[in-house]
């Protein structure tokens, strides 16, 4: 015997004994859905589509009990079964606790299958052979089991989905599957809220009724898209299914829609207050005579203040809002007075319409025979949405509250857009003349804001219009970078070139040229060194005596230009500027002439493959008196082809050639030297 499930052929006058001890419950005429037995748990058969579960599922069932099931859809068609949940406990091989299908119903039933088993995992569907099926349940002796929730829908829907089945169960980005009616339950719990999305975690058909995608009581296709998740879910109430807040999730979903969901002007203010009238209204004088009136057309949702509330409180008020033309209404919502003083506010209402605002409809879903009482406001501030599954097509709608708390007060917004040409609006069957119903209320819910709340399908004027734009968008942005990176590089080079000391464009021929003679000549390094002296510097300069010995180390500088020298002085010299001037210190001239006013400027240094000494320096000394020459200083400088002589009478007015120390020689040297000029000076 298998443990899982088995199959086994059973006697039909034992499924006549139960038979006989039960009722036939009837709840539409085109289709016969019935439960009878008292082991029968949460049940919704609907037309097409619907959920069963054992009694006190999801907890663990009574001992010897029994429910029978009788299911017929439309003719042609056949009927998909599909387990959310199977935990039968399978003792004695079926034989007390079971599960078990029948094809047909009635005395010519034949056996599809019998059900056993502990946590068994269901994932092959179970089809009829026709359009009736007899579902049936027994529970004898035994000591756990939750039982089973089982979905159905026609053979027109094959991916049908239960009750159970949450977005992390399926792993494609976008998908599309059938949820079976009666998923509102509370067997799960969803988190999140539309237009942001639902946690992966959240039960698929349970968010698709929170959305107002499908209803509980139809079911429908639900069209589903998977994205990143979100740091946490808000918590939210609509369509009577509670959202709670989640965390961080790996993924969330979303259901794809016509789109259908805007606000159709109440709060804007594109319906006037001439558009909005009721059967009668709420005012009165204050103690100052201050008149406090609670007109129709303060019902604007979210507008400050009172809202609307009717004079009488009774069943014949009603609250009318004229569109003006023909709208395709998807839903709506509710608030109440929104006074913390006035606890007013509607829990139940109808909603009627009309094409000509005198003959009126009350809503009803698809084959139901009943007016439609929707939930309204458990509180004076919080706001409830309602959807209309299927929408209503029409100009004028009608709220008639049926109960209320205190006095009748609401404020509301309408949801939809313009009807889609070239399809006839739904008119809901008409009522049953002189007939009343009790009203049956469930838990009311609340609602967030809601504006275009689900995802729209993506169509080619999205494609087209994306395709477009985005080449622009990056055109755009291009032009203003290359605009950017021009202008600020003209004004680099604009501000470079007007710059008093970028060396780089004084380097022009002609210019550099004619700079020469007043710059620094460059380095024997690369390098450039202004040396320039004003003339109250120049005062202090005086001779210094120069010694006997020069020192080894190469020129840095070149020859000074002196003024009241003969000739042109662009021979190089060895001599070296001071780093500071000592104002204490008598320096005796150089080239032995008492000149006053010496301006020193140098010019570039001696190349490293220049000659080693420099060009003689002759003075005209005839002009000096006696005696005012100093002492003679032994020199390096050659000359042509001339004797030198290292004595100076002061008696004799002659021309002295004077020369420095050659460069190199540690100690002091000879007088008479003679010396060639080097060849290599120019």
């Amino acid at each position: 015997m298998d443990a899982v499930g088995m199959l086994r052929a059973e006697s039909s006058e034992a499924g006549l004994f139960f038979i006989s001890t039960l009722a036939i419950i009837v709840v539409n005429s085109r289709t016969t859905r019935a439960q009878k037995g008292d082991g029968c748990g949460y049940t919704v058969l609907g037309h097409n589509s619907g959920t069963l579960s054992s009694i006190n599922y999801p907890q663990t069932y009574p001992n010897n009990t029994v429910c029978e099931w009788e299911i017929r859809v439309g003719a042609g068609e056949q009927i998909l079964f599909k387990f959310g949940d199977f935990d039968i406990e399978d003792s004695n091989s079926c034989h007390f606790n079971y599960l078990r299908i029948y094809d047909n119903i009635g005395p010519g039933r034949k056996e599809i299958g019998k059900y056993c088993g502990l946590g068994v995992k269901w994932d092959k569907m179970i089809e009829s052979s026709g359009n009736e099926v007899t579902i049936q349940f027994m529970s004898g002796t035994h000591k756990s089991g939750r039982g089973f929730l089982l979905s159905y829908s026609t053979s027109a829907h094959p991916d049908l989905i239960t009750c159970l089945d949450k977005g992390s169960h399926f792993s494609e980005p976008e998908f599309s599957k059938f949820c079976p009616a009666g998923c509102l339950t509370t067997f799960g719990e969803i988190s999140g809220t539309i237009p942001d999305g639902y946690r992966d975690s959240s039960l698929l058909c349970m968010a698709g009724i929170h959305a107002g995608v499908v209803s509980n009581l139809l079911g429908g296709q639900i069209n589903v898209v998977s994205s990143k998740g979100i740091p946490y879910y808000e918590s939210a109430l609509a369509n009577n299914v509670t959202s709670v807040g989640g965390s961080l999730s790996t993924s969330l979903f979303t259901f794809k829609t016509s789109g259908c969901y805007g606000t159709l002007g109440l709060e804007s203010g594109v319906v006037r207050n001439s558009q909005i009238t009721s059967s009668s209204f709420l005012q009165w004088d204050d103690l100052i005579g201050h008149q406090t009136v609670w007109g129709p057309e303060r019902a604007r949702l979210r507008k400050p203040g009172p809202s609307w509330a009717a004079l009488n409180a009774d069943g014949n008020q009603w609250l009318q809002i004229d569109l003006k033309k023909e709208r395709k209404v998807t839903g709506i919502i509710t608030t109440g007075s929104t006074v913390p003083d006035y606890y007013f506010y509607v829990s139940a209402y109808r909603v009627l319409y009309s094409e000509d605002g005198e003959t009126w409809k009350t809503f009803r879903e698809a084959s139901s025979e009943q007016d439609k009482i929707f939930q309204g406001n458990v509180n004076y501030f919080q706001e409830v949405r309602n959807n209309f599954i299927p929408p209503i097509e029409a100009r004028y709608i009608r709220i008639n509250p049926v109960q209320w708390h205190q006095k009748i007060a609401l404020k509301l917004e309408l949801l939809g857009c313009l009807p889609f040409l070239g399809r006839a609006p739904f008119h809901p069957p008409p009522p049953k003349h002189g007939t009343d119903f009790p009203v049956q209320l469930d838990q009311t819910t609340f609602t967030p804001e809601i504006r275009n709340t689900t995802v729209t399908p993506s169509g080619t004027k999205d494609i087209t219009l994306g395709a477009v734009l985005v080449p622009v968008l990056v055109m755009t942005l291009t032009i203003l970078i290359l605009i950017i990176v021009c202008t600020w590089h003209w004004k680099s080079r604009k501000k470079t070139a007007e710059g008093t000391y970028d060396i780089p464009y004084w380097d022009r021929t002609g210019w550099w040229k004619g700079m020469k003679h007043f710059l620094p000549a460059k380095g024997g390094e690369g390098e450039e060194c202004q040396i320039r002296y004003s003339s109250s510097e120049v005062s202090h300069l005086g001779a210094r005596e120069v010694g006997p010995v020069l020192q080894t180390e190469p020129a840095e500088y070149a020859q000074p230009l002196v003024s009241g020298l003969v000739g042109t002085l662009r021979q190089r010299s060895t001599f070296k500027p001071e780093d500071s001037i000592d104002h204490d210190y008598s320096d005796p001239d150089p080239y032995d002439a008492p000149l006053q006013g010496i301006y020193h400027a140098y010019a570039e240094p001696l190349p490293a493959s220049g000659p080693e000494y420099a060009t003689p320096i002759i003075m005209d000394v005839s002009s000096h008196l006696p005696g005012t020459l100093p002492h003679t200083s032994i020199s390096t400088f050659k000359s042509l082809g001339t004797t030198v002589s290292t004595r100076a009478d002061n008696n004799v007015s002659s021309v002295q050639e004077q020369y420095d120390t050659p460069k190199g020689i540690p100690g002091p040297v000879e007088v008479d030297l003679l010396y060639k000029v080097p060849q290599s000076i120019v």
